[in-house]
């Protein structure tokens, strides 16, 4: 699919529909160009890099293809959703397949927990570990089904942009006690120290350190098992560009290389926004799909912050970044699931290296992504295609990504992988490239190169954080991971949605 430069703005001129900015291509931002399409608007989405995605953007490299980012698809009918509004449906432009099991554990001692939405398989997977715990796992995933009613159905699609708001859901965050962090919650329920850990693992894939991340965000086991998990033929980019064509549906655009240097205000409104080679687009109302802290603090650096000022913003809580390591390898791993997660000899040690020390530890836990499991075309024929992950700190660390760290650790991971997973596997490289925090910092303008914004401490959720509907000027609007409800795709997909409570329809806007 090819998309316009921004030297094509001058198409949409003579279009009478009030017309909306979006900043950013991401899922967020492509979720509300939808939905603001389908209620009448003209939208024009500005990305900055040569395609869409943000951090679901695509690289292809030796015959290789590689999904940057997210790859875990949950909630399949929030993608649904989007779909219905354009008058079709999410399979005449992806092909989504469902996983079984969702995703393996391994542990270092070379145990493996496989979860899938098999009632009586997961009582047999449970009880490998501990027959004792089974009972104690169902209780548990009442409990999350329980956190899934009240803080997935009952707030990620609503506004929380008054305290009134907040007020409405505390009774459901007092009565699931969301003070108390995931890890506490599981320990209740399930005794064995392993299935505790794959029981609760789950927020580092939202940036989130499970050792303090509320107890609500239990509601992913639930969510998973009643939703499932799922791949997108072609790699998750294919959702991008199934979105992109949508926004194509509505004769809206998307122009890449169009970098937004400011937003443009009068008063307390937002009107337009110039980008970095000087040209103005004016605007009805604009939403930033950036990251909330690089929205008030560089975008609006010329406008005077009531709440989310510079301070504030270099004072919140970030998520940990991440160092990924795109591979191609010249031979099939067929022993290697589509997603597993490798869990380094320690967990909460290593959390707190991460988190609080921010000091960059010997051992490591890991995230393989081997789409080729499922989908040959990423890869040449008889090759696989992989990324792998480790949780690093942010950029508050005192570690040089610019120097001969980056292949040493790239090394030690490869390393890792030969001798426990990937046998050979240094002699079958055949396509690699490296992302690091400063990657996160320089082309997603990430705070700290947080690799998903804010960390979601309970402090940090709801109306604590920067809202939807923008506290400092009227018509600018936030989406993203960087807003209410947070990252993650469904999270992201959701703030998109809850701009059909909070801004106006297209045929109010004067």
């Amino acid at each position: 699919m090819n998309y316009l430069s921004h030297h094509a703005l001058d198409a949409k001129t003579e279009d009478s529909r009030p017309h909306a900015i979006v900043i950013g291509a991401g899922f967020g931002g492509l979720a509300a160009a939808v939905r603001l399409g389908a209620r009448g608007y003209r939208v024009t989405v500005l990305e900055r890099l040569d395609q869409p995605g943000g951090r679901a953007r695509r690289f292809r490299q030796d015959g290789f293809t590689f999904d940057a980012g997210p790859t875990i698809i949950t909630a399949p009918f929030i993608l649904e959703e989007l779909w219905q509004l354009c008058g079709k449906s999410l399979a005449d432009d992806v092909e989504l397949v469902s996983l079984d099991p969702f995703y393996t554990v391994r542990f270092d001692d070379g145990t493996e927990f496989r979860p899938s939405a098999d009632t009586d398989r997961m009582r047999k997977e449970i009880a490998r570990f501990n027959p004792t715990d089974v009972a104690g796992y169902e209780r548990y995933l009442e409990e999350s089904r329980r956190c899934f009613d009240g803080g997935f159905t009952g707030m990620v699609d609503r506004p929380i942009g008054t305290l009134g708001a907040m007020a409405s859901v505390l009774p459901t965050l007092i009565r699931r006690r969301a003070d108390r962090p995931i890890i506490n919650l599981v320990r209740k329920y399930v005794r064995d120290p392993k299935l505790q850990v794959a029981l609760s693992f789950h927020p580092l894939f939202i940036g989130g350190n499970p050792l303090r991340t509320s107890a609500m965000m239990s509601l992913i086991s639930y969510l998973e098992k009643e939703y499932g998990v799922h791949y997108a033929m072609g790699g998750t980019h294919a959702l991008i560009e199934g979105l992109c064509g949508l926004i194509a549906g509505h004769n809206n655009q998307i122009l890449c290389n169009a970098a937004v240097e400011r937003i443009e205000t009068d008063g307390n409104r937002a009107t337009a926004v110039t980008l970095s080679d000087g040209a103005r687009l004016p605007a009805d109302l604009i939403i930033s799909n950036a990251d909330s802290g690089w929205t008030y603090r560089d975008l609006l650096k010329h406008h005077s912050a009531r709440r989310w000022t510079d301070r504030k913003i270099a004072r919140s809580k970030y998520s940990m970044s991440l160092f990924v390591w795109y591979f191609g390898t010249s031979r099939r791993y067929p022993g290697v699931d589509h997603h597993t997660v490798i869990m380094g000899p320690r967990f909460a040690e290593l959390l707190t290296d991460i988190f609080d020390r921010k000091i960059l530890a010997e051992d490591f836990s890991l995230y393989l992504y081997r789409p080729t499991a499922t989908d040959p075309s990423m890869a040449p024929e008889g090759c696989d295609s992989f990324y792998v992950l480790s949780p690093v700190p942010n950029l508050d660390a005192d570690i040089d990504w610019t120097g001969e760290l980056i292949e040493t650790y790239r090394k030690r991971i490869e390393t890792a992988l030969e001798a426990h997973l990937m046998s050979g596997l240094s002699a079958h490289i055949a396509a690699s490239k490296v992302m690091t925090p400063l990657n996160f910092r320089g082309d997603l303008l990430s705070i700290k190169g947080a690799a998903f914004g804010m960390e979601p401490l309970l402090t940090q959720l709801a109306w604590f954080r920067p809202h939807n509907k923008s506290e400092e000027l009227d018509n600018l609007y936030l989406v993203g991971a960087g807003t209410h409800p947070g990252a993650g795709l469904p999270g992201v997909l959701s703030s998109a949605k809850i701009l059909d409570k909070v801004v106006p329809d297209a045929c109010k806007i004067s």
